[in-house]
């Protein structure tokens, strides 16, 4: 005899992880975080410059403004914050698309980040399905609302 149970719908008629083919430009001063995102993106298909320095980060960006299609930055880190950086990425290319990401921060909130010209802020930790909808609403123009995500 097969026992069966019941199935969740949802579970049968999930949505597939957006993915793409953008170049993405990430930066992250934690090695591991690094590693892992970029190894999430790339399996989404696209293609990831990381890097674990903001100043390293400016200077790939400065040298090559054209050759990126999304920013995504930590908030907290040495040498410069996600919003320095921001900041001097759209003195450069004003409109780069940009995402902060952090953990908890007093410094920045989704309505701050959409005041600075910030297309998206999300949360840690990182999941893939969060950051992938994240970067598609930002790719996409959908950029009316910066909100909250968990990362």
């Amino acid at each position: 005899m097969i026992e069966t149970r019941p199935v969740d719908p949802k579970t049968i008629f999930a949505e597939p992880t957006p993915t793409g083919t953008e170049r993405i430009l990430f930066v992250d001063d934690e090695e591991p975080i690094v590693f892992m995102v970029h190894e999430i993106l790339e399996r989404l298909g696209y293609q990831v410059a990381p890097r674990t320095s903001s100043v390293e980060a400016l200077e790939a960006f400065r040298g090559k403004p054209d050759e990126f299609d999304l920013v995504i930055t930590d908030m907290t880190m040495p040498n410069m914050t996600g919003i320095e950086l921001a900041s001097r990425l759209k003195e450069i290319r004003p409109n780069i698309p940009i995402i902060i990401c952090t953990g908890f921060s007093e410094m920045i909130d989704g309505d701050k980040a959409k005041s600075l010209g910030i297309h998206g802020y999300v949360m840690k930790p990182v999941t893939k399905e969060e950051i992938a909808g994240k970067i598609r609403q930002v790719l996409d123009g959908e950029r009316g609302m910066v909100s909250n995500l968990v990362l």
